[in-house]
């Protein structure tokens, strides 16, 4: 069992249609016919979406996105129409909603990795392979690749999670050139992405996309390259054979497994509200990647 510990009710705006209450996102549709992208504050970890929010939160990820979209726009185009905020919308909306095209969404998560860790590390020690790629012996948690791979996965329902897949099943599911489409774009994101963040002193280890046709045009969707959907870690600290520090919300995934919780994630149970340094610490972490990365002060 998993999901919402709390399931927020959509909130009723004039001339939007609510869609989808996702673990950081609800999607209304606008009478235009676009969607209207609203980042929450939301955290979700372990499959729950946990009942403490963190202050900022979808801000930070909105403005983020927005940066990243407009390095990458001469690789891929992406959804985003407008920031306007919709006629009747709460003021809260502000700085974390996103007028986007409705596109033909892929069902897969595009997964490209430049360092091993995390599910890909698991099935190294086991097999030598990454969804099914071969890679070199004596490579350790944090070690760099050889070269970038595409590693995808399944996209998953809010309480599920997201599963590794083979390329092959990908080419199965959505065509073999739109696989192929798929994989260059992704890793072409991904190098583009990783030398801009090396030359902020950020090390980004992996990261997921999200595409969809516009027509017959690969369009970039979602967020992109935050820490909700990305590995970033500081440069100077990399050190491979252990676990890296990384700016994302590895103090709440810490905290939850610590006895200070008193929470079994293998029980049925719920995970229990956050401590407040816990959500400051998270806070500062997410504020502390869009500073560095964007060279703009949060405040």
């Amino acid at each position: 069992m998993s999901g919402f510990v709390e399931k927020p009710e959509p909130l009723q705006v004039p001339g939007l249609v609510h869609l989808h209450t996702g673990k950081v996102r609800d999607l209304y549709r606008n009478e235009a016919g676009d969607l209207v992208m609203v980042a929450s504050d939301r955290m979700s970890a372990y499959d729950w979406v946990l009942p403490t929010e963190i202050p900022d939160k979808g801000r930070v990820l909105t403005r983020l996105s927005l940066w990243w979209f407009e390095r990458l726009e001469d690789l891929v185009p992406n959804h985003v129409i407008s920031t306007e905020l919709p006629a009747g919308a709460p003021a809260d909306w502000a700085g974390r909603t996103l007028i986007c095209k409705s596109l033909d969404m892929l069902p897969v998560e595009c997964v490209a990795r430049g360092y091993l860790t995390g599910s890909g590390l698991a099935e190294y020690e086991q097999s030598r392979t990454v969804c099914g790629l071969a890679l070199p012996e004596g490579l350790v948690d944090g070690s760099e690749l050889p070269a970038p791979i595409f590693t995808p996965a399944t996209k998953a329902a809010v309480g599920d999670h997201d599963e590794n897949v083979s390329y092959e099943e990908v080419a199965h599911q959505v065509g073999s050139e739109t696989a192929a489409l798929l994989r260059q774009t992704t890793l072409a994101v991904y190098g583009r992405a990783r030398d801009i963040a090396r030359e902020r002193g950020i090390v980004l280890a992996d990261t997921k996309f999200e595409f969809g046709f516009d027509g017959s045009t690969l369009v970039l969707a979602d967020e992109v390259l935050t820490p909700d959907s990305s590995r970033f870690w500081p440069a100077a600290a990399w050190e491979p054979g252990h676990a890296q520090p990384s700016y994302d919300k590895q103090y709440v995934r810490d905290w939850l497994t610590s006895p200070a919780s008193g929470w079994d994630r293998r029980s049925e149970q719920p995970p229990p509200p956050l401590p407040q340094e816990i959500v400051d610490a998270t806070r500062a972490k997410y504020l502390e990647a869009y500073e560095l990365l964007t060279g703009v002060s949060w405040s």
